[in-house]
């Protein structure tokens, strides 16, 4: 196919696509009376139209039911996260049981940075993209100074256990040849590499898949920030061998404002139980959870 810079190039294959039909599913904002191009899938996606016909349902059976909603409402709220297991693994390459729905973004971030950023005199770097969305800067530069101050090592402090990747003079995207670079060039310092799939910003889509293999041959762990990528650009985290990532699902996947986002950790890693982590209701087996079981 050749493509053409024009409109009525445009036109043919918005008729032609396949998925057109889905613009039906969404409400369009009106502005000043006029229906909008929208563009803003980076920050909100559109609500789709079946958005307060489920909510509503979910009213109505706590309405009805109470706490006994919790395992007799049409949707059971006590296992609510497993009816979404199988379609979030899809959405994200990994096994069922390697993918979670909960918290925000940022708050799995710090959890899963608990168990895979444990920085030593030896290993300590994070490397990650020059102009990530800020919460993820913060996070990374929190758990940084959370280290430096609990542990006594100033190796921890963010202005040395930081490193961001800069693009070329005069580029605003990187070249994944220099992410490699820089990878081999910290590889006895690398603790981790944490960079977002897709850049909120440039759009950039990072090849995720040599970043990691370069990462575990440097000995260092790997996530991503995969916000603006779920739901956008196809994705095989189990297959990668990636390490663990996090999302939101009000973007891409027009979830709305609050919603819930989730989590990935590499099946190789579930039954380490040497892996430190903050344990909750999530991190144990729903037979023996509860006291009275």
């Amino acid at each position: 196919m050749v493509f053409e810079n024009s409109q009525a190039f445009a036109e043919e294959m918005d008729r032609k696509d396949e998925l057109s039909e889905f613009r039906n599913h969404f409400h369009f904002p009106a502005i000043s009376g006029k229906e909008s191009i929208y563009l803003c899938g980076n920050s909100l996606g559109l609500q789709p139209k079946k958005t307060i016909e489920f909510i509503n349902q979910e009213l109505e059976d706590w309405k009805n039911l109470g706490v006994e909603g919790h395992m007799h409402a049409r949707h059971p709220w006590f296992p609510y996260h497993e009816f979404l297991r199988d379609s979030t693994a899809r959405l994200v390459g990994a096994l069922p049981h390697e993918v979670v729905v909960m918290n925000s973004l940022t708050a799995n971030l710090h959890f899963l940075m608990v168990s895979f950023y444990r920085p030593n005199k030896k290993r300590y770097k994070i490397i990650f993209e020059k102009g990530p969305f800020s919460s993820d800067r913060y996070a990374f530069e929190s758990q940084a100074k959370f280290h430096a101050n609990h542990g006594g090592d100033q190796l921890f402090d963010p202005s040395k256990a930081l490193i961001e990747l800069e693009p070329r003079e005069g580029e605003l995207t990187h070249r994944t040849a220099d992410i490699l670079k820089t990878i081999e060039q910290h590889a006895d310092e690398l603790a981790l590499v944490l960079i977002g799939g897709v850049n909120y910003y440039t759009g950039q889509l990072f090849d995720m898949k040599a970043i990691t293999a370069a990462a575990h041959k440097a000995g260092a762990l790997v996530g991503f920030d995969l916000a603006h990528a779920t739901g956008n650009v196809a994705l095989q985290l189990h297959d990668w061998d990636v390490d663990f990532a996090a999302w939101c699902s009000y973007k891409y996947l027009n979830a709305g404002p609050g919603a819930v986002g989730g989590a990935f950790v590499n099946d190789r890693h579930s039954s380490n139980a040497n892996l430190p982590r903050f344990a909750g209701w999530w991190g144990n087996d729903p037979d023996t959870r509860l006291p009275c079981q």
